[in-house]
């Protein structure tokens, strides 16, 4: 399950919690990226405007602010392609499965 607030409010007694990010240049690089193919015409400048603007108001709000459970896995995956970040994410559901705890580890990519 994805989303801001999941690990924290969402499903704060979920077995493993994984929290993923990226900078914020390399979000917006994703995401400008995406939208060009889905025709859209905002600029890379414009879609990083708007991602800060987001995180800023996301993680300074008073009810579910953006941030990280305690409990935790913080995987960075600012230099990490898609199928790197997928085999990382399996490789800790199967140390999850097999140990049972990996609670507040940090995977950097």
């Amino acid at each position: 399950m994805v989303g801001r607030d999941i690990g924290t409010v969402v499903l704060p007694n979920a077995d493993l919690k994984i929290y993923m990010n990226a900078s914020v240049e390399e979000r917006a690089r994703r995401r400008w990226q995406d939208r060009q193919l889905d025709g859209h015409k905002e600029t890379y400048e414009e879609v990083l405007a708007a991602m800060q603007s987001r995180d800023a108001k996301d993680s300074r709000r008073t009810l579910a602010p953006m941030r990280p459970a305690e409990d935790a896995i913080q995987m960075d995956t600012t230099a990490l392609p898609p199928a790197s970040v997928l085999l990382q994410v399996m490789a800790l559901v199967e140390a999850r499965n097999s140990s049972g705890n990996l609670s507040g580890e940090r995977v950097d990519g």
